[in-house]
């Protein structure tokens, strides 16, 4: 009894360790690009962003209040960190109707790919026949109907960036407790974060940062500084002072 206690502490302590602790951003940069600071303009659209908590069963719950804390203290420490980038960073205008379910949907379509790139390219388990070496080319697309999305910003490149935080409910981490008793391990919470250059001409990918277990609470502003960080980390073009800030 005293033995298995103890090893429920252990595992509540584990728990409750911050994933981005164990977790690394992967990224890649398509083949022969490169970009050179204060040579373009970027257009940056605006955040993907959804945060809630995970149930005890493992469900994701969005939570209107969490989401608009992240969107906000997320949209500063964007503010912030543009000077750092390298290149002239332009925010998209607020759009509506067709414009806006247009944008939604290649937000959407950004996070597919970023999920697919991971599963498909960053994993070597997993890997695609034409990704299966180490040095497999990085082609990825949107399509080069993205294009519409910069008609008049005179942007050559399209800034994506899609985060969803879910935070382990006080059900799931005990759950998670009791099933490492059983000598299964689950985990609680996920903190995904997807960033990502685009060519708005032809949509090719040619840069991504993604990780499905980032750092920072972005519901304070001190961790939504972080996790923009990790984001852009190693961003083409940006300084050394967003890897610091990163760390």
């Amino acid at each position: 009894m005293r033995y298995a206690f103890g090893y429920a502490i252990l595992c509540l302590l584990l728990g409750c360790l911050s994933p981005s602790a164990m977790a690394q951003e992967k990224s890649a940069v398509r083949q022969g690009f490169a970009l050179d600071p204060n040579s373009t303009k970027i257009l940056l659209f605006r955040p993907k962003v959804t945060a809630g908590s995970q149930s005890t069963a493992g469900m994701f719950e969005p939570n209107a209040d969490w989401t608009q804390q992240a969107r906000d203290n997320l949209d500063l420490a964007l503010a912030e960190a543009q000077q750092r980038l390298g290149n002239e960073i332009v925010g998209s205008v607020d759009v509506v109707g067709q414009q806006a379910e247009s944008l939604a949907e290649y937000q959407s379509l950004f996070g597919i790919v970023a999920q697919s790139v991971i599963e498909f390219q960053f994993f070597p388990g997993n890997r695609l026949p034409t990704k299966k070496r180490k040095d497999a080319a990085f082609d990825w697309t949107l399509g080069p109907g993205v294009s519409a999305l910069a008609a008049h910003s005179g942007a050559r490149y399209g800034l994506f960036i899609f985060t969803e935080d879910q935070f382990g409910s006080t059900g799931r981490k005990i759950f998670q407790v009791f099933a490492a008793m059983g000598g299964v391990g689950i985990t609680s919470g996920q903190h995904k974060g997807f960033a990502g250059l685009v060519d708005l001409n032809s949509g090719d990918l040619l840069w991504l940062n993604a990780d499905l277990q980032m750092g920072g609470d972005v519901r304070t502003m001190e961790g939504a500084r972080r996790r923009v960080a990790q984001l852009l980390e190693d961003f083409p073009g940006s300084t050394v002072a967003l890897a610091a800030a990163a760390q």
